[in-house]
């Protein structure tokens, strides 16, 4: 993707909570094709801007930042460029070349519901490193004075910041309204937007949960996409009071996240 400035598209995928390393050549002797500074930013799907090359090296460093987006762990590469390395590339110029791999993961939390809880959860969640939007379709649920510890605040009509989020692949979601009909009507509109979060979850009792997938189920729900909703929510703390529930349940978007 040539013209792609590289710093503006890191932040547009941060905005989106979606994955991206950002690959430097950091050292370079005798001939190469790429030069020291020359940089490749990979998305989380395989494309990328800009290089570090082209060639065989490139589809090496590739490989590399995808499996440093996944353990969130950044690497130095070296390279020998020479026939004997690779024997099928034409590579004759002998030189050598590092890159530095860095992985920029910032999580994103889409909290739907600008309630007592939400606030919690965007307060515990943001100090455990994920970047909070905080949605709402009431304007007093969506102020800077309620909710200080989001990144980003909505006030829309629900059915209208899903379709914003759409496909939202990578994105951590939680849903936490005013009501039952609130939670079933966003999970409703996530799954006719094909959203794919990486985590999904909806606050509730168990007698909740019935309740609200019976009635996704009659409006034509596959059972395959109310599997993935994650209900109760948060991990099994015995949590009561508004903070507790919201350690439960970042608890579980780490868990999620670091792949325990």
């Amino acid at each position: 993707m040539g013209g792609v400035n590289i710093y503006s598209e890191i932040v547009r995928l941060q905005e989106r909570g979606e994955s991206c390393a950002l690959c430097t050549i950091v050292k370079t002797s005798g001939s190469t094709p790429g030069k020291e500074m020359m940089k490749m930013l990979v998305r989380a799907d395989g494309s990328f801007a800009g290089t570090v090359g082209g060639g065989c090296l490139e589809a090496e460093v590739l490989e590399a930042a995808l499996e440093s987006m996944a353990d969130e762990r950044p690497r130095t590469l070296a390279f020998s460029l020479n026939e004997r390395d690779y024997p099928d590339s034409g590579l004759l110029c002998g030189g050598k070349v590092e890159v530095f791999v860095e992985p920029i993961v910032e999580p994103a939390l889409y909290v739907f519901g600008g309630g007592h809880i939400s606030v919690a959860i965007a307060r515990v969640a943001s100090l455990a490193g994920f970047r909070v939007t905080v949605g709402d379709d009431r304007e007093g649920f969506t102020s800077a004075e309620k909710h200080p510890d989001a990144d980003r605040l909505v006030c829309a009509e629900f059915s209208d910041q899903v379709r914003e989020l759409a496909p939202a692949e990578g994105v951590f979601v939680v849903v936490v309204t005013r009501g039952h009909q609130g939670d079933a009507d966003i999970l409703h509109t996530l799954w006719e937007s094909d959203c794919q979060p990486r985590y999904l979850g909806m606050i509730g009792s168990r007698s909740k949960k019935a309740q609200v997938f019976a009635d996704l189920e009659k409006r034509g729900v596959s059972p395959a996409f109310l599997e993935r909703v994650r209900t109760p929510m948060g991990l099994p703390i015995g949590a009561r009071t508004h903070e507790e529930i919201a350690v439960s349940v970042v608890a579980e978007l780490i868990a999620v996240r670091r792949h325990a």
